[in-house]
C-alpha cells in the first residue's frame, strides 16, 4: 500500500485498543503511524550497478511475520525519545504499540497484487491476497478521518469505528475478488479454454473492475471484469508466454542477463512475456493502467551486446496515461461502454 495508508492503518489499532485520553492517544497515534511506515525503509536497499536489487528486496525480510518483534524494536529505540517528551509512555509500553504499529505493514501489503515476502525466511513465496488496489482513497481518507477525529476528539471509539471500516471494506473487497474469478472462469470457459491458472486483481483505486488474467499452455490472456455494479466483461488481448530459449535464443543460460530474467519471474509470479511492440523487452504481464490490456507499467530489457556480467535495464512505462486514465474512468462508471 501506500505510504499514508500504511501510516493510517498503523495508527488505528493501536488508537483502538489504547485507554489514555489525553497526551497518551496522540503519542499512540504518532508511534503507530512511524511504525506502520517502518518495513517500507527496505526501499533504499538499492544499486545503481544492479538495476534489480530493489524489486528482490522491496517488501522482503522488513514485512515478514518473522520480524515484526524486531522491526517493533528498531521503532521504539528509534521514537521513544520523540514521545517521552509530551507523553507519559513508558519504554515497554511504547514498545507495545510501535510492534502493533510495524505488525500491520506485512498483512495489508499482502492483500494487494504486488507479492510480500509475508513467511520468510521459512519460505519465499511472494504472498497477494488479491483483493485491494495499492492506492485506494475510498479504503483509506474513512480511516484518516476516523484516526483525526479520535485524536481531536480523544475518544478511541472513533479509531474502533475505523478499524470496522478497515475491516469492512476489506471483506467487501474479497466479496468483489470471488465474484471477478468467477466472471473470468466464465469467460475462460467461452473461449473454450480450461487455465492452468487464472487470478483476477484489483485495477487501480477501486474494488469494481478487475483484471483477469488466465495461463494456458502457450498463452496468457487479459480481459477485465466489472462486478458488483452494473456487471459488465470487457474483453482483452492475449500474448505467447515466455519462452527464453526461444525468444532469446542468443542467450547465454549463465550470463546475469540469464539470471536477470528468473529474478524477475520471481517477482512477477511468472507472468512473463514479450513486449508485442518490442522483443527486446520482457513485460510483467500483473499491472496495466488499462486493466483488458497488455501494456506494462515495468519492463526489463535485454541487450545482446552486454558483456556476461552485465544487468539488463530495467524500464517503467507511463506514456499517455491521461487518455488511458479516460477510458478507464469509462469502464468503472459507463453504462454503454
Amino acid at each position: 500500500m501506500d505510504p499514508l495508508t500504511q501510516g493510517v492503518v498503523g495508527a488505528v489499532v493501536p488508537q483502538a485498543i489504547q485507554k489514555q485520553h489525553k497526551t497518551g492517544l496522540v503519542a499512540v497515534t504518532l508511534l503507530g503511524f512511524l511504525a506502520g511506515m517502518g518495513p517500507d525503509i527496505d526501499i533504499f536497499i538499492r544499486s545503481q550497478e544492479d538495476p534489480l536489487l530493489f524489486l528482490v528486496f522491496h517488501r522482503h525480510f522488513t514485512h515478514s511475520l518473522f520480524f515484526i518483534p524486531f522491526g517493533g524494536l528498531i521503532c521504539a529505540l528509534i521514537f521513544h525519545w520523540l514521545v517521552k517528551r509530551f507523553s507519559e509512555l513508558t519504554f515497554r509500553q511504547t514498545l507495545l504499540y510501535c510492534t502493533i504499529g510495524y505488525g500491520t505493514h506485512g498483512f495489508i501489503d499482502a492483500c494487494t497484487s504486488y507479492g510480500t515476502k509475508l513467511y520468510w525466511p521459512f519460505s519465499e513465496e511472494r504472498v497477494a491476497f488479491n483483493v485491494i488496489a495499492v492506492i485506494d482513497p475510498l479504503f483509506t481518507v474513512p480511516l484518516l478521518l476516523m484516526v483525526i477525529i479520535a485524536v481531536i476528539a480523544k475518544r478511541p471509539f472513533y479509531a474502533r469505528l475505523g478499524l470496522g471500516w478497515a475491516v469492512f471494506y476489506l471483506v467487501v473487497a474479497l466479496v468483489q475478488h470471488e465474484s471477478a474469478l468467477a466472471r473470468g472462469a466464465a469467460i475462460a470457459e467461452a473461449r473454450g479454454h480450461e487455465p492452468v491458472r487464472l487470478e483476477a486483481k484489483p485495477s487501480f483505486a477501486n474494488v469494481l473492475v478487475w483484471k483477469i488474467v488466465y495461463e494456458t499452455e502457450n498463452a496468457y490472456f487479459v480481459d477485465a471484469v466489472r462486478v458488483g455494479y452494473k456487471p459488465k466483461d470487457f474483453l482483452g488481448q492475449s500474448v505467447p508466454k515466455l519462452d527464453v530459449a526461444k525468444d532469446f535464443p542468443w542467450l547465454d543460460p549463465s550470463s546475469q542477463q540469464a539470471i536477470d530474467i528468473e529474478r524477475f519471474r520471481h517477482f512477477s509470479d511468472d507472468f512473463l512475456a514479450l513486449d508485442p511492440d518490442d522483443p527486446s523487452q520482457v513485460i510483467d504481464l500483473r499491472y496495466s493502467i488499462l486493466p483488458n490490456t497488455i501494456d506494462p507499467l515495468w519492463t526489463i530489457q535485454l541487450d545482446p551486446a552486454a558483456g556476461p556480467e552485465d544487468h539488463v535495464a530495467y524500464l517503467t512505462h507511463r506514456g499517455n496515461a491521461s487518455t488511458r486514465l479516460d477510458i478507464f474512468a469509462d469502464m468503472l462508471f459507463a453504462d454503454d461502454f
